[in-house]
Formats: C-alpha cells, sequence, structure tokens
C-alpha cells in the first residue's frame, strides 16, 4: 500500500506543483486586485443612485482609504509571496527543524526520541519568524495607514502590550493543542484520523466556551450594557424571538480602533450579545464611561469631530439581522460544514502520511514528522481545493447575509436596518462600488448598494 503510494508521487512534481500552483493563485488575486484598485481610481464622483445617503467628502476620504489599503496590501502581499517562495525554495521548514533540534540536544534531549518537544519548538520558531517579518507590515498599516485616515486609537504602548500578549497566549493555546494531535497520531493506528477529528471537534467547543470569558477580556474591556432604553429594546427583541439572552456587553473597542461590530456567541441557554462601543451614538457612550473619563475626554475633545455611530433603531434593526443568522441556525451550519471539511483533511493526511515522497519534496530525507506532513498537507496539498471551497464559502456567507436582511425585515426593521448599513459604511469608510469579479471573489458580505436594493421590496 505504501510502495504503491511512492509510486504515485515524485518529490520534484510536488516541489514545483506546490510552487506553480501557489503563483498562480498570487497572480489571480493581483489580477481581481488590479480591477477593483482601477474601479478607486476612475470613480472619483458620487454615482446618482448613491447621492441621497453619501455625501462628497466622505465618498472621496473612503476612495482614499480603500486606494492606500490596495497599494499597501499589494506590497504586502508581494513581499509574503516572495517569502513564501523562499522558504519552500530554500527547504526552510527543514532548516527551523534543524535548529529546533540543535536547540533539544544542547540541552541534553534525544532529538530522535523526541518530536513532541522537537515540534513544539519548531512551532515557536516559526512563529518568532513569522511575528518579525509580519511585525514592520502591522506597524505600517496601523500607525500610518489607519491613522491617516483617523481609525487608529492606539499607542504605541498599547499596541506593543497587545503584540506581546497575543504571542504568549496563542502559544500557551497552540502547545497543548499540537501535542494532543501528535499524541493521536502516534496511539490512533490505521484510524487516528478519526480521533484526531474527535478531538479537533472538542477542542474547538472548548475554546469556543472560554474564549469571551477568559481570553477575549485579556485584550478589550467588557461591560455590562447600562440600564435604559436600549437595553430594554435589545431585551424585548431578543424576546421576541425567544432568543436565550444571558449577558448583553459592550466592549471598549475604541481604545483599539474607530472601526464598529457587533455580534452574538455562546451556547444553549448562555448566549451573549456584544456591542462595540464605536456602534454607540455619543450619547450613549457616555453612560458606559466614569467621570475621570469624561473629564480627559472633554479636555481632547475636538469639537468639529463628525458625529458617528447609530441610534438606538438602527442598532436594534443591526441585531434584528444577527438574530437572524442564530434563528436560521447560520451559525450552526457554518461550524458542521467547517468540521466535515476538517474530517476531510484528515483523512487525505492519513492516506498521505506515510509518502516518502512528500516529505522529499520539502526537504525531509531521513524522518517524516507528523506536524510537518500535516503542515504539506493542509497548507499546500490541498490548496487548489481550498481555493475552490473558499469561493463556496463566500457565495453561500453572502446568500446567508441577504437572508438575515430579510429576517430583520420581516420585523419590520427594513428602514432602519438601511440607514444603519449606510451609517456604518460611511463611518467605517467603505467604498460602495466594487468589481463584480473582485466581489464575487473576495466579499463574505454583499455590497452595500445590492443589500440596499434588496430590502427596497419590504418598504
Amino acid at each position: 500500500f505504501t510502495s504503491t503510494r511512492d509510486m504515485e508521487f515524485d518529490p520534484g512534481t510536488i516541489f514545483y506543483g506546490v510552487l506553480g500552483f501557489m503563483w498562480l493563485e498570487f497572480l489571480w488575486e493581483c489580477y481581481i486586485g488590479s480591477r477593483q484598485k482601477k474601479i478607486y481610481k476612475t470613480n472619483t464622483e458620487v454615482p446618482a443612485e448613491l447621492t441621497s445617503f453619501l455625501d462628497k467628502e466622505t465618498f472621496t476620504k473612503a476612495r482614499l482609504y480603500a486606494l492606500d489599503k490596495a497599494e499597501f496590501g499589494a506590497i504586502q502581499g508581494l513581499f509574503s509571496q516572495v517569502l513564501s517562495t523562499a522558504i519552500i525554495w530554500f527547504l526552510g521548514y527543514r532548516q527551523f527543524w534543524n535548529l529546533a533540534a540543535i536547540t533539544l540536544e544542547s540541552v541534553g534531549y534525544d532529538a530522535g526520541d523526541n518530536e513532541i518537544l522537537m515540534s513544539l519548538l519548531f512551532t515557536l520558531y516559526m512563529s518568532i519568524f513569522s511575528t518579525i517579518t509580519g511585525l514592520p507590515f502591522s506597524i505600517y498599516s496601523t500607525f500610518v495607514v489607519e491613522e491617516r485616515h483617523g481609525f487608529n486609537k492606539q499607542t504605541l504602548g498599547f499596541y506593543a502590550k497587545d503584540q506581546v500578549k497575543k504571542f504568549v497566549v496563542g502559544q500557551v493555546i497552540q502547545a497543548p493543542i499540537l501535542a494532543g494531535i501528535i499524541k493521536i497520531v502516534f496511539w490512533g493506528g490505521d484510524y487516528f484520523f478519526v480521533y484526531l477529528w474527535f478531538f479537533a471537534v472538542a477542542m474547538t467547543l472548548f475554546l469556543m466556551t472560554i474564549y469571551p470569558d477568559l481570553i477575549a477580556p485579556l485584550f478589550d474591556k467588557y461591560v455590562p450594557m447600562p440600564e435604559g432604553e436600549l437595553r430594554s429594546q435589545i431585551e424585548d427583541l431578543a424576546a421576541s424571538v425567544e432568543f436565550p439572552l444571558y449577558k448583553l456587553y459592550v466592549v471598549e473597542g475604541s481604545k483599539r480602533s474607530s472601526h464598529s461590530n457587533a455580534y452574538f456567541y455562546g451556547f444553549f441557554k448562555f448566549k451573549r450579545i456584544v456591542l462595540f462601543d464605536t456602534l454607540l451614538e455619543e450619547a450613549e457612550r457616555l453612560k458606559l464611561k466614569t467621570e475621570e473619563t469624561k473629564e480627559e475626554e472633554k479636555e481632547e475633545k475636538d469639537e468639529t469631530k463628525k458625529a458617528t455611530g447609530c441610534n438606538n433603531a438602527e442598532i436594534v434593526a443591526v441585531l434584528g439581522h444577527e438574530l437572524g443568522h442564530w434563528k436560521m441556525n447560520h451559525v450552526l451550519k457554518n461550524i458542521v460544514i467547517g468540521q466535515v471539511q476538517i474530517f476531510l483533511m484528515f483523512a487525505l493526511f492519513a492516506y498521505l502520511s506515510k509518502s516518502k515522497p512528500l516529505y522529499l519534496a520539502f526537504g525531509f530525507e531521513d524522518s517524516q514528522p507528523v506536524l510537518i506532513g500535516l503542515m504539506i498537507v493542509l497548507q499546500y496539498i490541498t490548496a487548489p481545493y481550498s481555493a475552490v471551497i473558499g469561493f463556496l464559502m463566500s457565495v453561500l456567507s453572502r446568500h446567508f447575509e441577504f437572508q438575515a436582511d430579510e429576517f430583520a425585515a420581516n420585523m419590520g426593521k427594513s428602514k432602519d436596518l438601511k440607514t444603519a448599513l449606510v451609517k456604518l459604511n460611511n463611518d467605517n469608510l467603505g467604498f460602495p462600488i466594487y468589481d463584480w469579479l473582485y466581489s464575487a471573489w473576495n466579499h463574505s458580505h454583499p455590497p452595500l448598494l445590492e443589500r440596499i436594493d434588496a430590502l427596497k421590496k419590504y418598504e
């Protein structure tokens, strides 16, 4: 069985096939990106159908913001592509694996008998490398692009602390999961992929359970929404669709960025709704602040600052949309689809895990580490499949968004949802015009004009 697989694959074919598809996908992304960039450059006047809700100043700001992000993204994408190519071409994974072996042997361990420790060190070194190479782009994006367009609210100290916390928390979560995966592969026999899948499901549910209470508060401050008209309206909305609202929070996203959002999470009867404070109008935000904070902000306040956020009716309409996702089981459907994909990936890994040419293509001549095999299969071998599935999931996601909009509209929230979408788009400087191909490939949410057009029939 193994020898048959060995005959089917040639290391050189695998090596050049992986590189070839990487560049094919990159060139495709460049092509559709250039189509969208042309839209940003040529559409300098507000289209007639948008003049009722979008002024020239906001439209121009959105266009320049989109253009800045596109140009920066193109440079970052090219760097990432060249770096990924170099890592494969110069057998970078093998080099990092050797570095892990040298480290392990320097403290008295036998690298050959300690694959789990080797894998943990390997991922640590790869994470450090990835962080270092990505840091300049992250800093530029935050403190130049986002700052230039008025979105960044982070200080350098806040940013540095945030990056350290992300790295440490990531390693703490990743290490035991990785150790568990390798143990299961060692102990699971021919059907280890089934046990691996059960482990993945358990870990997904576990992390979804602990994230809101233990992990998310490490990065942002969550406060219960104060009593008042907005809270009462949200509770009434939840009750009207039998949503088991357990807690209602506002997260201080304004310390990080002025972008806004809202979401819900939780299992069974422990559902929470979270609103970003940037989603609220100034009057509602003030209810969340201490007197000391109010005084500090009063001193810094810019009198010419444009009003942002949604009024109470619009926020309720947005949450009506979110509850539509819950009522129609969109989250559950996505989880089920995701777990099916993971199972298929693990099954393919089980089939290919002992294929020597697969490891030879990436420089592993004398060993076949579980982690390396998993990376090769999940990241490179299945890349064409993942690209197609990613596109199909975006199509499904856009369908779900229209359904959730319809749900809110059927609750009588059509007008408020429409104005909320416009305000959110304007507050976030979303450019409303898109190339059809770029949008079809990249967007998990329908463009603003499509959503507004779909809502018209409910008015």
